[in-house]
This record gives structure tokens, C-alpha cells and sequence, in this order.
């Protein structure tokens, strides 16, 4: 393949990409607009028109933000690639600093600063315009930015060794280092799993025990009837940032831990929170998170083929830009992190489809082991105290939704 034919299969996919993302978000607003004034039938007793209409003017608002989020982003991109942006950092840090593994982890985080600041001020926006507007966002300034240099942290602790570790195979362990770079992030992926409940998590929540009481009892006898052990059960202040209310397992072996957000037990009948229990207990019993780990660690296998493929290739570089630079593995690196997501968007259908179909399992799991009954009333309190849209575009969902529209799960879980 030559370097102009790549950039020209580039540019296609790239307007391909974003004019499906552009048409899709306009598809949502336009149908969800149509659908604000009409509470569907299966909710109309449920759900007020109130209600109804302030998730439909807080899914536009969200989709509109989104669409100029996506329009910077590939500006960014162009600049980034075409515009010599990557081009000049590959020169600047080349020309002022020694050893390449050095010069290329400065590329690497040359170019998480330029993508940290253009997304900064859509965080920022998204935090205090959009969730403060419709009654979210519970954040102050100072956690906010308390938050974002924490994360940085985090980010820097973790990833730069593990980057750093992954330039020096690219460049020393010869033809197969792409089968070693792919082992070290598998290791790191399941470091990442075990850390987070006892270290990542805590610097950024609290979390304390389950208090005693009628919730607590019936979540332990749930535990006991799927022969389900934890380290604890766990409440997060998830109310110090925002209204939302969730649940989730974290942790694997012994550091498996339950978390409820203090705005679900606030809004939730403990018969509600033991089905909720129930459905996210499903996901660990039918094996939904190793199986999403198992095609997620396959699918890393293959990239790390692609990526080893394309470093040797002079057309990936000047294709996108860049000299080529087969003794910078740091390049190749970055490209290959621009470049992947505008070629994988189309994917998206199936990824939501994978993931629906372990939603529909995990809810019949929780119907034949708490009451199918009581989790579609607390999906109902949920969809309405998140200002979950009921009425998503079909095509708009099946690219951007992990999980069922609201009406098809609550239509199963009420026949069931």
C-alpha cells in the first residue's frame, strides 16, 4: 500500500465515521423531540409527562453538546495527523531529549496534555452546565478539580511504566515483542481490576459498610441462596458529585466487592434494592464479565499483531503525516491510538448487541432469584430520577446504548 492511498482510505473512513455519528445524534434529537410531549403507554402510570419531558430535554441537551464534542475532537484529530501537529512534537522532543524511550514517553504525554486541555472545557461544561441545569450535578469547584488532578496522578502512576515498558519491547525483544507487549497489558488490565476497590476507588469516594437493617438482610439472604461470598458490602458517596444512583460489583477473588451508590438506598424499597442486587449477581454468575474480559483480551491479541504490522510500514507514517520513524516505536504508537477508533466506530452495533443480550440474561437471572416485579419498578425509579430517555432512536441506540431500551426490558421483565 502506498501513502497516498492509505491517507485516502483514511479520510474515508474518517468522514464515513463522522458523518454516521452526525446523523445518528441527529436522528436521536429529532426523535426524541417527537415522542416529549407522550408518555408511552407502559409508563403512562408511572411517569409523569413532568418527568417525561425533562429526560427528553436533558437526552437533547446531552446529544447536541455531544455533537460539537465530536466535531473539536476531529478537528483535533486533523490538526493532529494532516496538519503536522504529531509531526512537530515527534521534532520537538527528538531535538530536546536523550534516549528514545525518554523522548517517546515525552510524545506520549505531549500529546494526553493536548487532549487534556481540548476536552477540559467540555468537562467542565458538561459537569456545570448540563448536569447543574437539570438538577445533577452536586460537585463543587474544588472537587472538581481535586478530581481531575487525582486522576492525573493515577493515570501518570499507572501508565507510564506500563508505557515505558512496552517502548522497551517494541525496541529490544525483536520480532515477537508484540506477543510480550500484549501479556504485559493483560497483567496490567487485571492489576487495574484488583486494585481498584481497596486503592484506585478510595481516593476518590468514600465507601463504608452497609448499615444494618432491612436492605442489608435481605441482600445477605440473596448472597446466601446463589452461594455468592464478598469481601463486604459497601455504600459510596456517590451523592457528593451527582443525584445519579447505581450499583455495581468491583474486585475479583477475594477483593470482590459490592457497591451502592447512597442515592440508590435513598430513592429504593429494600425488596427494589435486592432485585437490582440480583440482576448485577447475574452478570457475575453467568461469567458476563469474563467473557467480556476473554474477547476483550482476543481483541487486544489482534491489535497488537495490527500495530506490530504497521510499525514496520513506511505508509502508515507518511499516510498520516509523519516521516517515517520505524526507530521511534513511539509514533507508531500514537498514530495507531488516533487512527483505530476511526475504523472500529462502524463496529458498535455488535459490541450493543453482545452487551444487550447479557442484560436480558442478567434480568432473568434476578427474576428467578428475587422478584421480576421489584426490579422493574426500581428500573422504572431509575430511568426517571436519571432522566433516561423512554423513547431513544432505534438506530441512535443500537450504535451508543450497552443496555436494552427502557420499554422492550420492562415489556420482558413484566411477561416474565
Amino acid at each position: 500500500m502506498t501513502a497516498s492511498t492509505f491517507s485516502l482510505l483514511f479520510i474515508a473512513a474518517l468522514a464515513l465515521s463522522l458523518g454516521l455519528q452526525l446523523w445518528l445524534a441527529g436522528r436521536q434529537i429529532a426523535h426524541v423531540a417527537a415522542h416529549r410531549e407522550t408518555v408511552p403507554a407502559a409508563f403512562a402510570e408511572r411517569i409523569g409527562l413532568d418527568a417525561h419531558r425533562r429526560a427528553a430535554d436533558y437526552t437533547i441537551a446531552r446529544t447536541r453538546f455531544g455533537i460539537v464534542e465530536l466535531v473539536v475532537e476531529t478537528a483535533v484529530l486533523l490538526a493532529l495527523t494532516f496538519g503536522g501537529g504529531l509531526a512537530a512534537l515527534a521534532s520537538l522532543t527528538a531535538a530536546n531529549i536523550d534516549g528514545p524511550i525518554l523522548r517517546d514517553i515525552a510524545l506520549l504525554v505531549a500529546v494526553a496534555v493536548v487532549s487534556g486541555v481540548v476536552s477540559l472545557p467540555f468537562s467542565y461544561f458538561r459537569t456545570f452546565g448540563i448536569e447543574a441545569k437539570f438538577g445533577f450535578n452536586r460537585t463543587t469547584r474544588k472537587l472538581w478539580l481535586t478530581d481531575l488532578v487525582r486522576g492525573i496522578l493515577v493515570a501518570a502512576a499507572l501508565g507510564l511504566p506500563l508505557a515505558a515498558l512496552i517502548l522497551w519491547l517494541m525496541l529490544a525483544a525483536g520480532t515477537w515483542w508484540w506477543v510480550l507487549a500484549w501479556l504485559a497489558w493483560t497483567a496490567f488490565q487485571f492489576l487495574v481490576l484488583a486494585l481498584y476497590p481497596t486503592v484506585i476507588a478510595p481516593l476518590f469516594n468514600k465507601f463504608s459498610p452497609l448499615p444494618e437493617g432491612a436492605a442489608r438482610d435481605a441482600i445477605e439472604q440473596l448472597l446466601a441462596r446463589c452461594g455468592f461470598a464478598s469481601r463486604g458490602l459497601y455504600v459510596m458517596d456517590g451523592s457528593r458529585r451527582s443525584s445519579h444512583g447505581n450499583a455495581f460489583f468491583t474486585g475479583f477473588g477475594r477483593a470482590r466487592r459490592i457497591v451502592f451508590f447512597d442515592t440508590l438506598l435513598e430513592r429504593l424499597a429494600p425488596a427494589e434494592v435486592e432485585a437490582v442486587l440480583a440482576h448485577e449477581l447475574g452478570h457475575f454468575k453467568l461469567r458476563h464479565v469474563m467473557k467480556t474480559m476473554a474477547w476483550s483480551t482476543a481483541a487486544s491479541l489482534g491489535f497488537m499483531a495490527l500495530l506490530a504490522w504497521l510499525v514496520a510500514s513506511p505508509w502508515f507514517y507518511a499516510g498520516l503525516g509523519v516521516a517515517p520513524a520505524t526507530d521511534r516505536p513511539g509514533v507508531a504508537l500514537v498514530l495507531f491510538m488516533l487512527a483505530l477508533p476511526v475504523f472500529t466506530f462502524v463496529v458498535g452495533p455488535l459490541l450493543s448487541l453482545y452487551s444487550r443480550r447479557h442484560e436480558f440474561e442478567a434480568d432473568a437471572f434476578a427474576v428467578r432469584h428475587s422478584s421480576g416485579a421489584a426490579l422493574a419498578h426500581a428500573l422504572v425509579k431509575l430511568y426517571e430520577d436519571n432522566a433516561s430517555t423512554l423513547t431513544p432512536d432505534p438506530l441512535y441506540s443500537a450504535f451508543h446504548d450497552s443496555h436494552p431500551p427502557a420499554a422492550v426490558r420492562i415489556a420482558r421483565l413484566e411477561a416474565a
